[in-house]
Order: structure tokens, then sequence, then C-alpha cells
């Protein structure tokens, strides 16, 4: 049997018109030393479940307005799967078998056995810690699969998923997304004239500075070696342009330096931006526009931001060279 005080952190809805078999549940649950709350009709239950978060609900078949079986219905289009037990006075086998392929985890018969009502929610406590254990470690590991070691910026398995639907979302409300590819200037040099651990530690650093400079609703992402892509939504061709800019310069005026080796870098920028005069456009397609201006930044000397103009019949216009800066460090 689980300990009291374990269960002082377990929260339980009870839901029935029955003042008398509410009055029993409760006395049970609290007993055991859950956390209770009690309605008298789906719809209070309803409200209670979105406002409370119970982990489990004991709900009767029977009420008025909205019984049981519609009131698991709406609650099973939830996001949020809720554990939920049946305690009904129906007790025929078609009854019990309505109520699970409703989506019950259990069906329970009036007159119950407080013991064995007190012993099945102890077993579906059970359960439910198993798959929200099961949830965490799933999402843990789709982070893992997701993320760049290195870096802590996403990887590309799934970045072009999340830029299609980030250009859909920008078509839809007449908005924009930017794609800006860059790469760090000479970084052979970096690993020839000190060691990989090096390079390894000036990749981790610019990760660190793009996931310090971008929103929650912009991404970051290794696209191979040491060049990134930073997708930055609801931003417009000049929005981009600046925010490159900032980029480029913080990336400059940064020493990358561990405990023997240190060294100042520069990176060359490439953009392009998906908005209402290029809709249909997809996220490879973006990402490629990016990719040739950052070419074309590496042809006109590297440290520099180009970006891709833009009309309503072709977008990959001719690039243009927006910011060079005067002085160039190598590395």
């Amino acid at each position: 049997m689980s300990s009291k005080s374990q269960n002082e952190k377990r929260k339980i809805l009870a839901v029935d018109d029955d003042s008398e078999s509410l009055k029993i549940i409760s006395q049970a649950l609290l007993w055991e030393g859950y956390q209770i709350e009690t309605a008298t009709s789906g719809r209070e239950a309803l409200d209670k479940i979105a406002n409370w978060a119970p982990n489990l609900v004991l709900l009767d078949v029977n009420m008025p307005d909205l019984d049981g079986l519609d009131t698991l219905k709406l609650l099973r289009k939830s996001a949020d799967y809720v554990t939920t037990i049946f305690v009904s006075a129906q007790s025929e086998s078609e009854d019990i078998i309505r109520g699970l392929d409703a989506g019950a985890d259990d069906y329970i018969c009036k007159p119950f056995n407080p013991a064995e009502l007190l012993a099945r929610i102890r077993c579906h406590l059970r359960i439910k810690d198993i798959r929200d254990e099961l949830n965490r470690a799933n999402s843990k590991l789709k982070e893992l699969v997701d993320t760049d070691d290195l870096t802590g910026l996403f990887n590309m398995r799934s970045l072009y998923q999340k830029l299609d639907f980030e250009i859909n979302r920008a078509a839809r409300y007449d908005r924009m997304v930017s794609a800006i590819m860059l790469d760090m200037d000479h970084f052979k040099l970096v690993n020839d004239g000190n060691d990989h651990l090096f390079g390894s530690f000036v990749l981790s650093q610019i990760g660190q500075i793009i996931r310090d400079n971008i929103r929650n609703v912009d991404f970051g992402a290794r696209y191979g070696g040491d060049e990134f892509l930073v997708i930055l939504t609801e931003t417009s061709l000049e929005g981009t342009r600046v925010f490159c800019e900032r980029l480029r310069h913080l990336i400059e005026s940064h020493i990358f330096q561990n405990e023997q080796h240190h060294q100042q870098m520069t990176a060359s920028f490439g953009f392009a931006v998906a908005g209402h005069e290029n809709r249909g456009i997809d996220a490879r397609t973006l990402v490629r526009y990016a990719d040739r201006a950052l070419y074309r930044a590496k042809e006109s000397g590297r440290n520099c931001v180009v970006g891709h103009e833009t009309d309503n019949d072709n977008f990959a216009q001719k690039p243009q060279v927006y910011f060079r800066a005067n002085k160039r460090r190598s590395g």
C-alpha cells in the first residue's frame, strides 16, 4: 500500500450526482491521504479538470444534463490524457463494455467495496507513473536526436520540417520568415594552427553566441562542419540584415580562448527571406538561396553579409552585399 505522504501529492476528482456515493468515495480517499475535489455534474467536472488538473477522475455514468459517457468523450478530445474510472450502478456486461469502449481505464460497479476501489486507484496511479516516465524519456530522447551535442543547436534531422511549418504559417498570416546561412572564415586554419579540440571549442562557442541572440520563436541549427543555419520568424528583410550584421560583429569581436589557445575569428553570412512576394517556396529552396548568398559572401572577401533581392516574378534575383567590414581578421 502506498504511503499517505506519497498520496498527499495525488489529486483525485470524484464526480457523482448522488451525495451519499460521493460521501463514501470522499471518506475513503481522504483516509488514504489523497487531495480530493468533488463535482456533481459533467460540466462542473470538465471545469475542475481544466483548472485543477487531477491525476485521476472517478466518474459516475448516470448524471443529468451531461452524463458520464458524454463527459468522457469530451475529456478524451483533450491533448492531456487523464486516467478515468467509471463508478456506476449500471452493472450489466453491456454497460461495462460500453464504458470501457468509450475510453475509461476501468469500471467499478455500485455498490462497491471501498478497499477494492482504493486498490484499483493505486493500480492505475502506478500505471500513470509508468506512462509519465515513458513520456519524459521519449521527450528526452527526441531532444537528444534533434540536438547537436557540440553546439546545443538543432541538427538538420528535423529542421526542414520546422522551417516548412514556419513558411506555411508566414504565408497564411502574410508575414515573413528568413533563412540565414553562416560559415566560419578560414576555419581549417584553426585546426591546423591549434588542435581539433580547440576547433570543437570554437564551434561550441558559436552555438552559444547564436543561442544567446535569437528569440524563443526563432531557432538555430548546425548545418554541418563549421556552417550554421538560423531561422528568424516574422522578420523583414531589413530586420534580417540588421540581425546578421549584429551577429557578424559579435563573432568578429569575440576572443575564443580556452586553456592554452586563443584566437579571433570572422564569419560570412548569406540570407534569403520568404514572404508575400514568393508564396509557394519550400524550406529546402529557401535554404538553398541562403546558401548561394553565403557563397557570394565568400567570393566577396568574407566577413560580410549577402542577401537575395526579390521581385514578384523570380525569387532568386541578384544577391546584394549589404555589409562588409573595413578590416577583416583572418583566422
